[in-house]
């Protein structure tokens, strides 16, 4: 299975007020494993970047002057989240964002891209009712360190949250079931298959038979109850 675990940056809370995503940064995840491919780009947004923003991420207009727009990099964008799994840390706040920066473009939404979302601060919620569910104290109760998180940044916060999503998901590995090795003896080993010899039955004896059927009588007679391996008509001649 084929994920990517995605972040953004912004230039506010909300792009119905016309907010732009200024850094998108991704992480592949194939079969639960980190496969050092990243997706990671600044972006102009071609309008200014509120004070408060600038304080969370510390991205600059000035740095972002240089940068190409969204509509340079949808592309490779794309191709890069194709037809995988996205993880997202309160999806609902970049899904939101890149959807809207698609629809600008007339671009499909990334439900038309990809093979799902997992909203990792709604598990987070589900898995501790009650407590933080920030990523920072997701990285303090998965004992991820996170010491370098001084400001907010897409891809840093992306590799961060590929740690968390595997720690609070570590059972389901062994729910994989990928075969990595063929099975020894196997056709796909290079091991020979070979037609067993029939099994040969034995059948008992007429003395064997009879034996048995004393054995029975004296379990009858010595314990004066029911004896399942005989059947009514001879429990009762054995009484």
């Amino acid at each position: 299975m084929r994920q990517i675990v995605l972040d953004t940056e912004t230039t506010g809370l909300d792009w119905r007020n016309g907010d732009r995503v200024i850094e998108i940064g991704c992480v592949e995840l194939l079969n639960r494993n980190l496969t050092g491919r990243h997706y990671h780009v600044y972006i102009n947004p071609e309008r200014g970047i509120d004070a408060e923003a600038i304080a969370v991420h510390g991205i600059t207009e000035d740095f972002l002057a240089d940068k190409p727009t969204f509509s340079a990099i949808a592309a490779e964008f794309e191709d890069f989240i194709r037809d995988a799994e996205l993880i997202i840390h309160n999806a609902n706040f970049d899904v939101g964002f890149l959807n809207h920066e698609l629809s600008r473009l007339g671009r499909g939404k990334l439900d038309s891209l990809c093979a799902g979302v997992i909203d990792t601060l709604k598990m987070a919620k589900e898995q501790n009712p009650g407590k933080k569910a920030s990523l920072d104290a997701l990285c303090d109760r998965h004992q991820i360190d996170n010491a370098s998180r001084t400001l907010h940044g897409a891809l840093l916060d992306a590799e961060l949250l590929a740690e968390v999503y595997l720690a609070m998901t570590r059972g389901q590995e062994s729910l994989m079931m990928v075969l990595e090795e063929p099975v020894p003896g196997s056709a796909e080993a290079g091991g020979v298959l070979v037609d067993r010899p029939p099994l040969k039955v034995l059948c008992a004896s007429g003395e064997e038979l009879a034996e048995h059927e004393r054995v029975l009588q004296d379990i009858v007679k010595g314990t004066k109850g029911t004896c399942l391996w005989i059947p009514p008509a001879h429990e009762a001649a054995a009484a």
